[in-house]
């Protein structure tokens, strides 16, 4: 076992707290206490996840807050993501309170910005911030390149037919309903189950390592994910 593989086992099971083992009698407020562990371990295990994560290409990535958060609970997640090399950037419109014209101009305003190169933005949304993700999509499908949602409320919604689009949930999410977040049977869409808490999503090590993966696609090139042999003991049984 090399060293970045026994400090993403630490992270699992040891010194920054179990993060991910499932435990169903817990109860929400337990479950999502877990944020906290999940944020120290992503600290830990931030270097090692850098160097076994594909580089990205230098398109723009907009990370979007779930319902109350702001820029300032994504940073962590934009942070690793400008490490790999992308533009990561936030959604700059404040805390996330709903919906609106203001939210639905901001966003628009972003996708028009990153594709003014000819370089269509990938969006990574976190709970709510995955349902403006898939109403932006619609609204300018050209200008989207790929979508990750977090522990999104997706029920009968549906991105833009063909856009590459990996729903991540868990199973002992307890705002957002796990089979709430599942998308339809369909091409390029996919649904990953991880472990830990809705509100550590966006600082999980395996979610982290899912949407650097999820990314470094190439446009027209999309595969399923398959982790890799040595992540696997990080992903809950199938």
């Amino acid at each position: 076992m090399t060293r970045w593989q026994r400090w993403l086992t630490a992270a699992r099971t040891g010194h920054a707290g179990d993060v991910t083992q499932r435990s169903p009698w817990q109860s929400p407020f337990a479950r999502e206490a877990r944020a906290a562990p999940e944020l120290a371990s992503f600290a830990m295990t931030a270097g090692p996840l850098l160097v076994v994560s594909p580089r990205g290409d230098g398109h723009t990535v907009i990370v979007l807050p779930g319902l109350g958060g702001d820029d300032a609970s994504t940073a962590p997640l934009r942070w690793f993501l400008t490490r790999l090399g992308y533009r990561a950037i936030g959604w700059g419109l404040g805390r996330n309170v709903g919906f609106g014209r203001r939210v639905a101009g901001g966003l628009d305003e972003l996708l028009a910005d990153a594709s003014t190169a000819g370089r269509p933005a990938s969006l990574v949304g976190w709970s709510l911030g995955g349902v403006h993700a898939f109403e932006a999509a619609r609204r300018r499908p050209h200008g989207v390149r790929t979508i990750v949602t977090l522990g999104s409320p997706l029920a009968g919604r549906r991105p833009p037919a063909g856009l590459p689009t990996t729903s991540i949930y868990s199973q002992t999410d307890a705002i957002v309903p796990w089979r709430a977040s599942l998308l339809e049977p369909a091409p390029r869409h996919e649904n990953i189950e991880v472990s830990g808490s809705h509100l550590g999503l966006g600082h999980n090590p395996t979610v982290a390592l899912i949407v650097a993966d999820r990314l470094a696609q190439r446009p027209g090139e999309w595969r399923p994910f398959t982790p890799p042999r040595w992540a696997r003991r990080f992903l809950p049984a199938a």
